[in-house]
């Protein structure tokens, strides 16, 4: 049976390196899966999904996998669904409250399985919208772990500019390591984004 899930994790989780190992895994069994994310994320190219591993695949805009479904598929002018066996989107948190809702539509009347993977918070630590609306409805809901310097579990997204955590800005600013640190609690509200354990290694 079809289920949405939001796996879900901090900056440097491997997230996307997860999203890619399931995709390979449909494919290597014969199955058809279409790997989608949001035009918002233009940081490996337009249609592509890569991981910090270096792991990469093909991808489709949300917005246009969306358009499909709501102008062909919800018509019944084609049937679509019947060419997939696994939906699987990166970088979730970017999502509309109605792009999740119609992902959810996707699992109900076609009975497909959609995975989401992303980011639960901004680097205020407030969920973003899509997020959010996973946390809503999701049928299954499981945290992609990592872990902060100190060596305790890493649940925050620290922007970061000039060693210094970053409390204001856009909530949507693109970026890797050179941008964003994963913390603990204690060290996301403290701002101690660099410590000896880390230093040390």
């Amino acid at each position: 049976m079809g289920k949405l899930y939001f796996r879900y994790g901090a900056m440097g989780s491997s997230k996307t390196a997860n999203a890619l190992m399931v995709r390979y895994n449909y494919i290597e069994k014969g199955q058809k899966c279409i790997l989608l994310k949001p035009k918002t994320d233009d940081r490996d190219g337009e249609k592509v999904v890569k991981s910090r591993m270096g792991l990469s695949a093909e991808a489709t805009f949300v917005e246009d996998f969306i358009d499909e479904v709501k102008n062909e598929w919800f018509t019944k002018k084609s049937e679509g669904w019947k060419q997939l066996d696994c939906v699987i989107v990166d970088e979730a948190q970017f999502l509309t409250e109605e792009q999740v809702d119609i992902l959810a539509q996707v699992v109900d009347k076609y009975d497909l399985p959609v995975i989401c993977y992303g980011l639960r918070t901004d680097f205020t630590s407030h969920l973003f919208p899509g997020s959010k609306r996973l946390m809503e409805i999701a049928n299954y809901i499981e945290e992609v772990p990592t872990v902060c310097w100190c060596g305790r579990r890493a649940h925050f997204n620290a922007r970061v500019a000039d060693g210094k955590i970053v409390r204001t800005g856009e909530q949507v600013m693109m970026g890797g390591n050179e941008s964003y640190v994963s913390l603990c609690r204690r060290h996301f509200l403290s701002g101690e984004v660099y410590g000896e354990r880390e230093r040390e290694l």
